[in-house]
């Protein structure tokens, strides 16, 4: 039986960016089926009632510095490109629901990797409506039918439902991977998600 991992990450979080450069190799080394599930953050800090990036830091990894510098680092080990965006201006939320619009039409993965590619590899700006409608013309997607699958009021049902789920199943940021009903959070945590897809299935550790 093929296996499914949720993979919930949003479009500018670099750490969902590096996470999504290894899920190929991930599906063939395992077999599994990994569902993309785009999101914004802030929803999903909204709905717990927790964001860890407002205010002063509440540890050293939450600060801008370090996290510019331990991306950098994951990009590295991985051997993908990787550019600091913090000159970018985006919509983050709109890159969300253009996510899910492009979900809707079949091909959420391959339009997540164009926005993916367009944040931390070429560093456009700004990524606005116009830029999704260009994002979604590279993806091979018709731009008109992308526009009116973007401004349909149920594809924002559809993000909204996205962050719900997340939420219910105990997801607290992006990216995370929910395995048989476990959340494992980070980038970090894609070793062990490929040892627990490879693993007997003989309960948890």
């Amino acid at each position: 039986m093929i296996r499914s991992v949720d993979f919930f990450y949003g479009l500018g979080s670099r750490y969902s960016y590096l996470a999504s450069t290894q899920i190929a190799q991930l599906e063939a080394d395992t077999g599994c089926r990994v569902r993309w599930r785009p999101l914004y953050s802030a929803d999903l800090f909204s709905l717990r009632g927790v964001h860890p990036f407002r205010g002063e830091p509440i540890s050293g990894q939450y600060a801008w510095p370090y996290r510019r510098f331990d991306a950098a680092c994951w990009a590295d080990y991985y051997g993908v490109p990787f550019r600091e965006p913090a000159d970018v201006e985006a919509d983050w939320r709109l890159l969300a629901l253009a996510a899910t619009a492009a979900d809707r039409m079949g091909a959420v993965e391959r339009f997540s990797r164009r926005v993916f590619d367009a944040v931390f590899v070429r560093g456009t700006s700004p990524l606005d409506a116009a830029a999704c409608l260009h994002l979604a013309g590279e993806t091979g997607l018709d731009q008109e039918t992308f526009r009116t699958a973007l401004e349909a009021p149920g594809t924002a049902a559809a993000l909204a439902a996205t962050v719900a789920d997340a939420h219910a199943l105990g997801v607290f940021g992006v990216p995370s991977f929910v395995l048989d009903g476990q959340v494992y959070w980070g980038n970090d945590r894609l070793p062990i998600v490929r040892h627990m897809l490879l693993k007997p299935r003989t309960g948890t550790p």
